[in-house]
């Protein structure tokens, strides 16, 4: 009665091992799914293929090609000899296969003129053919711009292509008090408190590079008629608040309230023809001081 017993269990243990060995083949090529897709599909390697075998059908027809001006150079030569041939367009390219230049440096080299001055001879070199092809392709080139770009104002100059981008560039950042391509219309402050307290945070934030006065240190003079960035009250507050990091200049937004940025960007200002003693050079464009205008501040 055992042995039928063991038999029966020793067969159940079998199918049970088949049974799992089958599940297992069959999610193996699921398994493997994933890592077949990070590869190239079939369209990316036949692709390839042909891209090989291109170029190795292009590198056979020109060694043959090499092959065949070789052996037939002698015939060639005696081709270009004829005068029908020589003095031609066609006739100059075949110069170019048995050896002869003529088509690329010109037709007289070094010829030596019938006139010389203490000994100095004077040689008459043909400018190369490529030259004065090129030549003529800049003029072509030249009137087919101005043409384009000037007469029907068809192409975009280097300003309005620059002025274009920027609108593009303006549609990815979000309008706003936090978008550096957007100018405030702020009015300057002038009242004593105000410029008060844009004189401390100036003493103790922007006096190092500026100076005390204003008059420049590594920073360039805020007291004369001269600006890098645009002088005027908007042109200023902006330069401040965001900076200019090529140049070195900080950006002060997060560490000032937009308020104590109007406040210092005020007092700068009021600091124009004040003519501090050992005043730095002027630098930038020469700016007269802005027309009043802009909106109140109360929601800084």
């Amino acid at each position: 009665m055992l042995a039928p017993v063991k038999t029966a269990r020793l067969g159940l243990l079998t199918a049970a091992g088949l049974l799992l060995s089958g599940v297992a083949n069959a999610q193996t090529p699921e398994a493997a799914a994933p890592a077949k897709a990070a590869g190239m599909n079939e369209q990316e390697v036949l692709f390839w293929v042909l891209l090989g075998l291109l170029g190795v059908l292009l590198l056979v027809l020109l060694l043959v090609g090499i092959t065949i001006v070789m052996q037939m150079k002698p015939q060639l030569r005696q081709l270009y000899d004829l005068p029908t041939v020589h003095g031609t367009w066609s006739g100059k390219v075949l110069g170019l296969l048995v050896g002869d230049a003529t088509l690329v440096r010109g037709e007289y080299r070094d010829e030596l003129l019938d006139h010389n001055y203490d000994g100095i001879h004077e040689f008459d070199n043909d400018l190369p053919p490529w030259w004065k092809y090129g030549f003529g392709f800049t003029i072509v080139f030249a009137f087919v711009y101005v043409g384009y770009y000037h007469l029907t104002q068809k192409g975009q100059l280097q300003a309005a292509e620059y002025e274009t981008e920027m609108q593009q560039a303006a549609l990815l950042v979000s309008a706003g008090s936090d978008d550096p391509t957007m100018l405030t219309t702020y009015l300057a402050l002038t009242t004593a408190a105000d410029l008060s307290t844009g004189k401390s945070i100036y003493a103790t934030n922007c006096a190092p590079c500026h100076g005390a006065n204003a008059e420049g240190k590594v920073g360039p003079n805020l007291t004369d008629e001269f600006w890098l960035h645009g002088g005027e009250v908007n042109h200023v507050y902006k330069t401040i608040k965001f900076g200019i990091p090529s140049k070195g200049m900080v950006a002060w937004k997060g560490k000032l309230s937009g308020k104590q940025i109007l406040q210092v960007t005020s007092y700068a200002l009021s600091l124009q023809g004040s003519r501090p003693a050992n005043a730095k050079p002027p630098q930038g464009e020469k700016e007269k001081a802005g027309k009043p205008g802009g909106k109140p501040v109360a929601g800084l």
